[in-house]
């Protein structure tokens, strides 16, 4: 767990007094000023992953004060998932707005298929995954959090988008849940395992990407699709025609 800091207490109390007297945000509400100590810890768990790295690093490399540090994070997993929910803010963004359009189902599923794909397999999310998986057994907590606050609310959204489709009449599943685990794994097949495992060092391709993308969707429309979504893509043939 993090370090304790004995005079954590007194810094964070001299820190808000002068912050008072500044007319500077109070302790621990300085965003520019989490954002540095974020992006110091961002390069510590880079350089020597979490189990290695300590509050001590963070606090130079961030180039704050050891009172200052422990007013914003209790301890090194707290700021540890302070980073990765960052992260996935920014890697992630309006990702699955796509899933809230009623376009057509076949290529919406296809279009977001690629975006999760490439997204899923990239670097900076497969070293967050390794790190995590790393933690985890330690701290198993943090792994839970971390599923829930990530892949589990992606999960929910492809599960209540395929329960939209279901209402249109064009899709068929008994177990909508099982179901939308089984789009993404179609979408990332044979490609996280051989990125997370380092079997492959560079991302995969925008046409692999293509290539696995379509070939899933196809797979889970002959499972799922409905003869009314087959009609609809007939009748939007003839049109394009």
């Amino acid at each position: 767990m993090g370090e304790i800091v004995g005079n954590a207490e007194t810094d964070s109390c001299e820190d808000l007094l002068e912050g008072l007297r500044r007319g500077r945000p109070a302790a621990g509400q300085d965003p520019v000023k989490r954002s540095q100590i974020i992006d110091g810890a961002r390069r510590v768990f880079i350089e020597k992953g979490f189990e290695a790295a300590s509050m001590n690093d963070i606090t130079r490399e961030a180039g704050v004060s050891k009172g200052t540090i422990y007013v914003y994070f209790a301890n090194k997993e707290e700021l540890f998932e302070a980073l990765i929910e960052e992260e996935r803010g920014t890697i992630f963004k309006n990702m699955y707005d796509m899933l809230d359009r009623a376009d057509d189902l076949r290529q919406t599923l296809v279009k977001f298929g690629k975006v999760l794909s490439m997204k899923i397999t990239s670097a900076k999310v497969i070293q967050a995954q390794r790190t995590v998986i790393g933690a985890s057994d330690r701290i198993p907590d943090m792994g839970a959090r971390f599923y829930e606050r990530g892949p589990k609310r992606g999960h929910d959204k492809v599960a209540t988008f395929l329960n939209a489709a279901i209402e249109r009449g064009l899709l068929e599943i008994d177990d909508v849940d099982l179901a939308a685990y089984q789009f993404t794994e179609l979408c990332l097949a044979g490609l996280f395992r051989q990125c997370i495992f380092a079997y492959r060092t560079k991302a995969p391709t925008q046409d692999e990407i293509d290539h696995i993308v379509r070939s899933g969707v196809d797979m889970f429309l002959k499972a799922y699709g409905t003869e009314r979504m087959a009609e609809e893509e007939r009748a939007s043939k003839l049109t394009l025609t």
